[in-house]
């Protein structure tokens, strides 16, 4: 059985220069350890957390642990930001599809309420925290994948990854080609659909990928989905080459041929999201 959440990861990976002192020596020297935890042991952490009694919403302590990587020839890194991140989740639970029963047994009220009143005590003095990782539940959201290009897409068969017993599926690119991407893509929406729901979607991912470094390198990561979804299925999927055509599509003035794009992929995927109600 895997050991991940079906989640989908949207991580920002920022180069040491990004870091002020002391944390930019701190990271370098983190870098150079044997062996760095990967997203497992990230995993592994949160679900302790959860499974204890009484759960915990957030960890006492933020984390000291990233991800990282090199992008010609400079040291980038993802901080987990783990608690932040938990917070963060706990004012999504509203839009858990699942019964109030279910999310309160999980997570009771009185364990949600304190949580959330240490979070504003946090925020009070932490006023431009902003995580460098995104999730999202059962899928991924149609405007992460405004942010690439098909020749972007990494997918790597089981066969190649035998450690992990699964596929896996990602795309990699600079922060400049990202923002760029963003910024053509509003414009095509705005002047197609200026009231519709995708303008505030990319306006938000927009100004989230504005916090960071240019040079920073942003990664989309279909992480535990890879566990739901066939592996036929995950070679077949082109998904930031279908929006970046439905963008085309728009921009050309073509919105039935845009719509029948769009409607396409969410169909799609909203039948992935609602494989969290088989049994």
């Amino acid at each position: 059985m895997p050991k991940v959440p079906y989640a989908a990861y949207l991580r920002v990976y920022e180069p040491l220069a990004a870091f002020p002192e002391p944390e930019r020596t701190r990271w370098a020297e983190y870098a150079r350890r044997a062996e760095l935890p990967g997203v497992q042991d990230e995993l592994r952490t949160a679900l302790r957390a959860v499974v204890a009694t009484p759960p915990r919403v957030a960890p006492a302590q933020e984390s000291g642990d990233a991800f990282v990587t090199w992008l010609d020839g400079v040291l980038c890194v993802c901080p987990w930001r783990t608690r932040l991140r938990s917070w963060q989740a706990l004012g999504e639970v509203g839009h858990w599809l699942m019964p109030q029963s279910v999310v309160d047994s999980a997570l009771p009220p009185s364990v949600r309420r304190r949580a959330s009143d240490d979070y504003t005590r946090w925020r009070e003095h932490n006023p431009d925290a902003r995580p460098w990782i995104r999730s999202a539940l059962w899928h991924v959201p149609v405007r992460w994948f405004v942010l690439f290009a098909d020749d972007e897409r990494e997918f790597r068969e089981a066969a190649q990854r035998p450690a992990e017993r699964a596929a896996r599926l990602r795309y990699r690119t600079p922060m400049v080609q990202a923002r760029r991407r963003v910024a053509r893509g509003l414009r095509a929406v705005r002047e197609a659909m200026p009231e519709g729901p995708m303008v505030a979607a990319l306006t938000e991912v927009g100004r989230w990928l504005e916090e960071f470094h240019p040079r920073s390198l942003v990664e989309l990561d279909y992480g535990g989905l890879v566990y739901t979804i066939s592996e036929d299925q995950l070679a077949a999927d082109h998904s930031a080459a279908e929006v970046t055509e439905g963008l085309g599509a728009l921009a050309a003035g073509d919105l039935e041929r845009a719509q029948r794009i769009y409607e396409g992929l969410t169909d799609r995927w909203m039948a992935v999201r609602e494989r969290q109600f088989a049994n």
